[in-house]
């Protein structure tokens, strides 16, 4: 039991419990304390996250963990000795991504799914995406995490790329200002946001080794604008990079683009983590600026510490990277002592959604057939997506909700009589589609592996919806 009270009042000293200037009573952590106690070996652990079982790391992944809040996407690295708890990390842009049912737990923890990024920008309404992030925030800290890992704000440069729902706009300045509004209502709450992914993210294929060459002006007037725009004007707790290079720089371990960027022409304070297993060499990623590598794994750790010794990698660089993180933990409701109630409120966060759907709609011309006369009660929908509804995004973007109304029982529910003729066509071919893709892969797979990849996305086929999902 003495063993057991030391550690708790040697944490305890390393912590100050009040600062006078602060209208509520607020814990602050004595960095320079905490880190003279903080061997090499602690530092390299407490950036780099806590891992993720059964993934090597060499290709992209939806974050996942059990620990803390069930269904989050990762957390920080816990020193208790030290007085420093893990903090969570949750996904996503659409909404609080957590598991919804737990293990020997009768309870449930659904989130809202708000409207995707590009329909929120479509309302060019900042105050009511401010409200929307406000009310998703709400469910960050309720349900016991952190920092949201949102907003995704890149340029929709490739119609193909795979996190096109996600992002705003075509244009920076949209991008920047919608994105600004969203950050500033999450962290009104008390809870971080993660702005992704930085920078020059925009396609999915070789998503993790692509090469984006872009000119300066390019970079600075459209692929960094928008980054730039939410930076300086909402002050987010931290920063995602992306998994491609740029101009043959991997963006983690960029320090023009990290440090030199971001920090000293853009005047960003806060912590830079990396997406899921993104980036290549721990230590030239503690040098370049970038924080903290998430989640995690044996090959950055051992870069990190035979780089110090090595001198590859100055302690300060290292040290820097720690005291930022450190700032994180600290500005965190969990380190905070906030007592989550796991019940945020969903149907006043219904009733926004709702809006911010109905506001984001835009309707081109179309010879006056919508919005639907009230003397029109028959109708008929075509398209696969109108019976096999996908609600919002996918993988990280996915978000687990309790309902969903989809286009079909909302015409329903409106009084409109659907074709049923329709209906049966389409479902009966989306089973057929997906049949004859099932057999088609069997085959290319006897063949060769690449052909069975290939086959995946046969033309006139339906991709399995596991195929389609973005990574984190």
């Amino acid at each position: 039991m003495k063993k057991i009270a030391c550690i708790v009042l040697a944490a305890a000293s390393l912590l100050v419990g009040c600062n006078a200037s602060d209208k509520e009573s607020k814990n602050t952590i004595n960095q320079k304390k905490v880190m003279a106690k903080m061997s090499l070996e602690d530092k390299a652990h407490f950036v780099i996250g806590v891992g993720m079982a059964g993934f090597s790391g060499d290709d992209a992944v939806i974050g996942s963990t059990k620990n803390l809040v069930p269904g989050a996407a990762g957390t920080t690295y816990p020193l208790p000795s030290l007085g420093i708890p893990a903090v969570v990390l949750a996904d996503g842009p659409a909404g609080l991504r957590i598991d919804a049912k737990r293990k020997d737990d009768s309870a449930t923890y659904y989130c809202t799914h708000f409207p995707i990024g590009t329909l929120l920008a479509s309302t060019w309404n900042t105050q009511l995406v401010e409200e929307v992030g406000q009310a998703i925030g709400e469910e960050v800290k309720e349900y016991g995490a952190d920092v949201l890992l949102a907003p995704a704000l890149n340029i929709m440069r490739n119609p193909l790329c795979g996190r096109n729902f996600e992002y705003y706009s075509e244009d920076p300045v949209v991008a920047g200002k919608t994105a600004a509004a969203y950050i500033t209502g999450v962290q009104k709450n008390g809870v971080g946001t993660s702005i992704k992914h930085f920078a020059a993210n925009n396609q999915e294929t070789n998503r993790m080794n692509t090469d984006a060459h872009i000119s300066q002006r390019a970079l600075r007037e459209i692929y960094l604008k928008g980054f730039e725009i939410a930076v300086k004007e909402s002050k987010p707790w931290t920063v995602m990079t992306s998994y491609n290079y740029i101009n043959g720089v991997y963006t983690s371990e960029s320090k023009d683009l990290v440090t030199t960027i971001l920090r000293d022409e853009w005047g960003f304070e806060g912590t830079v983590m990396t997406d899921w297993f993104g980036g290549k060499d721990g230590a030239k990623q503690m040098w370049a600026g970038n924080d903290m590598l998430q989640p995690g794994k044996n090959e950055q750790f051992d870069s990190i510490v035979a780089g110090v010794k090595s001198g590859k990698l100055a302690e300060a660089d290292l040290d820097r990277c720690v005291r930022h993180t450190l700032s994180l933990v600290e500005k965190s409701p969990r380190f905070q002592g906030y007592q989550y109630s796991n019940q945020p409120d969903l149907k006043a966060h219904a009733a926004v959604t709702r809006q911010s759907a109905a506001e984001g709609m835009v309707l081109m011309k179309n010879n006056e057939a919508l919005p639907l006369k009230k003397s029109v009660k028959n109708v008929a929908l075509y398209g696969c997506t109108s019976y096999d509804f996908i609600a919002g995004g996918t993988g990280s973007g996915n978000v687990n909700h309790a309902y969903v109304v989809s286009l079909l029982d909302g015409l329903k529910n409106g009084g409109y009589a659907v074709s049923d003729e329709l209906k049966t066509a389409y479902e009966q071919y989306i089973v057929d589609a997906r049949e004859a893709q099932k057999k088609a892969i069997e085959e290319m797979a006897k063949k060769d592996f690449q052909s069975a990849m290939l086959a995946r996305f046969m033309p006139g086929t339906l991709p399995p919806r596991s195929s389609l999902r973005p990574r984190s």
